[in-house]
């Protein structure tokens, strides 16, 4: 791999880093321990864990991209789908809003699709490395709808 290979992929790796930094300032705090969750919910010991792996497929998959693409309309829905990652936390976690988390979860979805659409053309291999993320993406607003539902009180608290 060149230098500038390498250089590009550490950006992508980067960029995926920053968006991972708003769930590490938005954390959850004594306010989600104290939400009712359902069963089903995993521990969270293992957000983390499945989130690293999730963002780094994430940036190998922009970075392959990237390498056969360059800019265009794919490399912006790429970034436009790492800010609403990085707002999820924010709004759920910093304004404790689970209402308007699950509409952005939704919109994150969304992009994670398009950018699945657009990535398959150019490298099936990148597309295929985003299927993860779309099913974590799924069940967590599945987890969001349902926290939603079982805190309806909850909605903005401090």
């Amino acid at each position: 791999m060149e230098l500038s290979t390498a250089a590009a992929l550490l950006v992508f790796v980067g960029l995926n880093l920053l968006a991972a930094l708003s769930g590490a300032y938005f954390r959850p705090g004594a306010w989600y321990r104290a939400l009712a969750k359902p069963r089903w919910q995993p521990p969270d010991r293992l957000f983390g864990p499945v989130w690293a792996v999730l963002y780094l497929a994430n940036a190998v998959a922009g970075w392959l991209v990237w390498q056969r693409a360059g800019l265009g309309t794919a490399m912006l829905v790429y970034l436009v789908s790492l800010a609403l990652n990085a707002g999820w936390s924010a709004i759920f976690f910093g304004l404790r809003r689970i209402d308007g988390a699950l509409l952005w979860i939704v919109l994150l979805w969304l992009s994670i699709l398009a950018q699945i659409l657009l990535f398959w053309p150019v490298s099936k291999l990148a597309a295929v490395l985003l299927l993860p993320y779309l099913a974590w993406v799924t069940f967590a607003a599945a987890l969001n709808a349902v926290l939603w539902r079982l805190n309806p009180s909850s909605v903005g608290g401090r």
